[in-house]
Order: structure tokens, then sequence, then C-alpha cells
């Protein structure tokens, strides 16, 4: 896979003053033909970067919220073509451009779009259209941001030894955008384009007003746990089917809560007053960034709830910790291979499997010939304990 640069915008975003988070300008450098970008040393610095950027893979519905690489779509109103969107039309001028002034003028309207956004950091910002000439006609957008690297020295010479670059980038942490996104090898998404950026940041998403991204895994599964939760609420209060309870929660719902709300459930019956305690409970627990087990619904429920949503979600992750044991496993485990119990008042987690592999290292566990489990839950249902540290354990 090998791209030919057609043409490149290089500018540089500097600040105006000692503060790096005030004022930026920006300056151009140089804008590039294919025949100078050949003689130029950016090639070298750049030429691997496109074949990364390309075969880079990302998920429509990413595992984690945090991700660095992402699919964008554009966002159009129904009923109304991809040339609708503003930037869209931004990113389709560039990759149209007749000649290297049409270009520059394209890329500096990009820019300057660029910075207005609070994501705007110094650097080197570059545009550049390129071909891979045996798929496709049409040239690729990449658009490449390249922060400064700080305290950067160069060997000088004799005397000096080294010497301070001021302005110094690294290809290493560089945050890209390409246009349009490509699956796989041959095929292109014109709707999509494909965005890497630190995962903390934001920087193209700002930047990108009119461009959507898809939930994450996590998140789609975290709605579908709610409205399970939802169902499970109106199923146990038939809030449904009784008008007192609907009208009193309407009543509810609809105050801003503190003292209003207080009035609203003074003359409330009790099994009001439950659900929506029950409701907060939920609420809460959802919004946690660490939760723990709720203890509300049976092991069959949880299965058929499991069950859905696997049906959906294939390859989910199933990842808890007891005390500071981490299991790891995925979602269609549990109640398969992974179960979950309790046992004298604590909790104990079964992990079923036809075979172990250990790595890295040798231990003593390695060697053990495996007890019934009719002994062990005998054993642990005693309470009785692996010897203390430093006690030696009998040899006969």
């Amino acid at each position: 896979m090998k791209f030919a640069v057609q043409y490149l915008s290089f500018f540089v975003i500097q600040n105006e003053g000692a503060d790096p988070n005030g004022p930026k300008k920006y300056k151009h450098y140089q804008t590039l033909t294919h025949e100078e970008y050949q003689d130029s040393e950016l090639k070298a610095f750049l030429d691997g970067e496109f074949k990364r950027i390309a075969k880079r893979k990302a998920e429509i519905n990413p595992a984690s919220e945090q991700v660095p690489t992402k699919i964008g779509r554009f966002l159009v109103e129904p009923g109304y073509d991809l040339d609708s969107n503003p930037n869209y039309n931004l990113f389709q001028r560039l990759r149209t451009a007749e000649n290297k002034q049409e270009f520059h003028n394209f890329a500096d309207d990009v820019l300057r779009i660029y910075m207005d956004t609070n994501s705007v950091r110094g650097g080197a910002f570059v545009l550049a259209t390129a071909k891979l000439n045996e798929l496709f006609d049409e040239p690729f957008l990449f658009l490449f941001k390249c922060d400064f690297e700080s305290k950067i020295a160069r060997v000088s010479d004799e005397q000096s030894l080294i010497s301070q670059v001021e302005m110094a980038i690294n290809a290493k942490n560089i945050k890209s955008i390409q246009y349009p996104h490509m699956p796989e090898e041959g095929i292109v998404e014109p709707w999509e384009l494909k965005i890497h950026q630190a995962s903390h940041a934001r920087y193209f998403e700002d930047f990108l007003k009119y461009v959507s991204y898809e939930k994450s895994k996590p998140e789609i599964v975290a709605e579908q746990v709610m409205d399970m939760v939802h169902q499970y609420m109106e199923t146990k209060w038939q809030a449904g089917e009784s008008e007192s309870i609907a009208a009193a929660m309407a009543l509810f719902d609809s105050t801003d809560g503190g003292e209003n709300a207080e009035e609203a459930y003074a003359d409330a019956p009790q099994e009001v007053r439950a659900m929506r305690q029950e409701k907060q409970q939920f609420d809460v627990w959802a919004a946690g960034e660490k939760r723990e087990l709720q203890e509300k619904w049976t092991h069959d429920h949880v299965v058929e709830a499991t069950k859905q949503i696997v049906e959906m979600q294939p390859d989910l992750e199933l990842k808890f910790r007891l005390d500071d044991i981490l299991i790891k496993g995925h979602m269609d485990d549990y109640g398969n291979n992974i179960h979950i119990a309790r046992l004298n008042g604590r909790y104990v987690v079964l992990i079923e499997g036809d075979s172990f592999q250990f790595e890295k290292g040798v231990s003593p566990i390695e060697l053990l010939h495996p007890e019934e489990m009719s002994e062990m839950l005998h054993r642990v249902g005693n309470g009785v304990r692996r010897v203390a540290p430093g006690e030696a354990p009998p040899l006969d």
C-alpha cells in the first residue's frame, strides 16, 4: 500500500505569549506539489504515516469509551445528501483542488476553523491529499497534527556539545484524520472518516462539529441493562396498571426535587415511596464508577438478561474483582463457566474449565492434584484456612 502525495500544506501553530494555554497564531511554511514533496525532507518523515494511518483498525462501536482511534460519520438532516454537511464540503474541496494555490487556500480555511476550538495546541499542522493509484482514482485526505516536543536537544559540535531545538516535532504521537475511511483495502466509506488522537483528548470532536461517533459497547450495554431495570420495575410494582401509582410518580417527576418533592410524597401510598426509593438506588448504582453486587435479581433472571445482551454484542468482556482478585472472562461465561454464590455469608466465585495454563515463572500451585468439589466446599464451609505466613506446613 503506497500513497502518492498530490498536494501538501505545512503550517506551524505557536503561542503568542509565554502562556502555553494562551492565544495562538499560525504561519504557513510551504505548500508542495507531488514533485516538490518527492525532494523534501517531509517525505522521509511522513511517508510511513500514510500507510500506518490507513491500516490502523477501528470499530464503529469501540470496546471502550476512551479508545484512541474512532470512526466518525457525517451528520445530515433526513432526506439530505452528503453535500449538505459543512465538514464534508470542507474536506471535499481539498480533495478536488485543481492546483497548488487552491489547495493552500482550502487548507488555510481548515486551519482557521481548527484555531477556533478550545483544544488547539502548538505544533505542526499538515494537510495532504494522497492517492492509492492501484486502487482508486480519487485521493484520500490526511490531516496530521504534531505537537511540539519540550526540552529537546541535539548534538552540536566539540565546543558546545549540544544545542537546543526550539520547535521539534515527533512522529510518534501524531494525531490524524483520514477521509474517506477505508475499512478494508479496496473499499471506502464516503460517509465515514477515521480519527486518531490521545484517548483522553477531544481534539477533533471539537473541530468537526458536524460529525457523530457511535456509542461504545459499554455504553450500549449500560443502556440495555437500564431498559431491563425499567421493565423489572414496571413488572414488580405494576406501575403501568395502577393509576394511583402512575399519577403519584408523574407528580413527583414533575417537581424539581427538595421541598416540592417532599410535598408531592407527603400523602403518597407506601408502595409509591418504596418504588421511588428503589428507582433512586438503581440510579445511584448505574452512575457509580465502581459498583457493588446489588443482590436484586435471581440467577435465572440474570442468565436471561445476559443472553439477550450477548445476542446483540457477542464478544463482550466480563470483568470484576472479588476483594483483590481480578476475574476476567466473557459475558456469556456467566452461568456456563463462571458462577457466583454465597457460602457462610461470604461470596464465592466458581470458575470451571477443561484445562489450566500457567505463564511466567513456576509455582507450587502447578503441582496440585485437585480435590473433589464436595471436599473443597466442606473445607471452605468450615472456615478451614491456609497456614499463616511463616508457619511451616507438615511434610508427612
